[in-house]
């Protein structure tokens, strides 16, 4: 993962080169040297320090960030006449610049300027999903920004977000909430396609004094298509792999007082043994339907309670009845099947079931809307 860091945080870099013991002149270091950005106005953090030098060349630039010391990285121009700095700098930080310049009559000019950086009043750290380390994932996997902080302007945000997929493949994005923010493309990602997103959101003003507190990339592989295509009519579930089915199921799904949810499910998690408790959902001890044991084999398709799971005492109503609390049960031997040939970001799509679609919110029901209603959810539509 590559993280923003700010200047002044970080062991100290040589800046710039040696100073002459000439004697000052009488050219005025403010002709002699320019520094930008130029007044007294608190800069953003991105922005980048330049000297130049107006009259000759520069002999030395040091940029130290004034409460720590820490020298601030820059590069100087092939005809030595501009330095420009090469990293942010830091939130609410003061910065010393000392720069030595050649006056019109070859003899040294010092200059010293201080500035200082914006300081917020709130920063948002971005979260990535798929996280560092997730380096494979199914066609269904969007991308999900999570902010620590909320966003009220979520067009500036956006515009720090960059998705770039091979091959290229039309996507956009959709605010889940002032927190929230996923990327799809417009069909299931292309298996075989690398994937990479860069939060650029350092230095960026998120609305209400709140700014981007760093930056972070992740990249990912989008591996084979496995589509499971349950269908609550049928009790059946068929596998497909890249568009070939390669296995049919017997299943049972919700029943009709537990119905599970109709549309596109992806699995967002993955456990070989869970709790299952109903008082999750309301149904605690001493209440009829209540339950809570032991479940194998778990993959969760929705934030409601919804899995696909190995479930031996509903073996004789699979391909039969739909018995279940809302997921997809499977017999010990199938689920196991499943369990090891489906993953995060891989597809259950769901029909038939008596259940209301799947809410867009709910963990990774993004694919539940069509794609102009996707792309209206966008702060840039």
């Amino acid at each position: 993962m590559a993280l923003g860091r700010p200047a002044g945080l970080a062991p100290d870099h040589p800046a710039g080169g040696g100073v002459s013991g000439a004697t000052i002149t009488a050219v005025s270091p403010e002709r002699a040297v320019q520094i930008l950005p130029a007044g007294t106005a608190a800069i953003n953090p991105t922005t980048p320090i330049v000297v130049r030098a107006v009259l000759g060349t520069l002999q030395s630039v040091t940029v130290v960030n004034a409460a720590s010391g820490t020298l601030v990285r820059g590069e100087r121009s092939q005809d030595r006449t501009t330095w420009t700095s090469t990293e942010p700098l830091g939130y609410g930080s003061s910065y010393r610049i000392d720069a030595t310049a050649m006056g019109g009559n070859g003899a040294p000019v010092q200059r010293t300027e201080t500035l200082t950086t914006l300081s917020p009043t709130a920063q948002a750290c971005p979260s990535l999903i798929p996280a560092s380390g997730q380096s494979e994932v199914g066609v269904g996997q969007p991308i999900v920004v999570r902010f620590d902080t909320a966003v009220t302007d979520r067009a500036a945000a956006e515009k720090a977000l960059a998705v770039t997929a091979n091959p290229q493949q039309p996507g956009s994005w959709f605010w889940m909430s002032n927190t929230e923010v996923h990327y799809r493309p417009r069909s299931y990602w292309q298996p075989g396609s690398t994937v990479t997103v860069n939060a650029r959101l350092y230095g960026v003003d998120l609305g209400d004094g709140v700014y981007g507190q760093t930056d972070r990339t992740e990249t990912f592989r989008v591996h084979d298509a496995w589509i499971a295509k349950a269908d609550g009519a049928t009790k059946t579930m068929q596998i497909f792999d890249n568009g070939q089915l390669v296995k049919t199921m017997p299943i049972s799904l919700g029943s009709p007082g537990y119905p599970t949810h109709n549309g596109p499910h992806v699995i967002s998690d993955k456990q070989p043994s869970i709790i299952m408790d109903s008082c999750t959902y309301g149904v605690c001890k001493g209440q009829p339907g209540y339950y809570r044991e032991r479940v194998d084999l778990d993959e969760r398709i929705s934030s409601d309670g919804e899995f696909v799971h190995s479930a031996p005492w509903s073996v004789g109503q699979q391909g039969d009845s739909n018995v279940s609390h809302g997921c997809v049960n499977l017999s010990p031997a199938n689920a196991q099947w499943f369990y090891d040939h489906f993953g995060l970001g891989d597809v259950v799509e769901i029909t038939n079931s008596g259940g209301r679609p799947l809410p867009v919110w709910d963990t990774y029901g993004d694919w539940t809307l069509a794609w102009p209603q996707w792309q209206a959810g966008s702060a840039l539509n």
